[in-house]
């Protein structure tokens, strides 16, 4: 019953896993998109927010993989 119990369990992490990845990659696009923007702006703040905002979505992008 035990063994059953952390399949089950471990298959609904690798499940939700998954879908944040998903919704991790399209984060990632519209930040670029936005990055994007600001470079095409000389937007120099907004740049500053795009990759900080990347770089933590890089981060937990990378953790999920493992």
């Amino acid at each position: 019953m035990l063994l059953l119990m952390k399949k089950t369990v471990n298959s609904v992490k690798r499940t939700d896993g998954e879908k944040r990845m998903a919704v991790l990659k399209l984060e990632l696009d519209y930040e670029l998109a936005t990055l994007y923007d600001a470079m095409m702006e000389n937007d120099e703040e907004k740049k500053k927010e795009c990759k900080r905002k990347l770089e933590k979505l890089r981060q937990e992008l990378m953790r999920l993989q493992l």
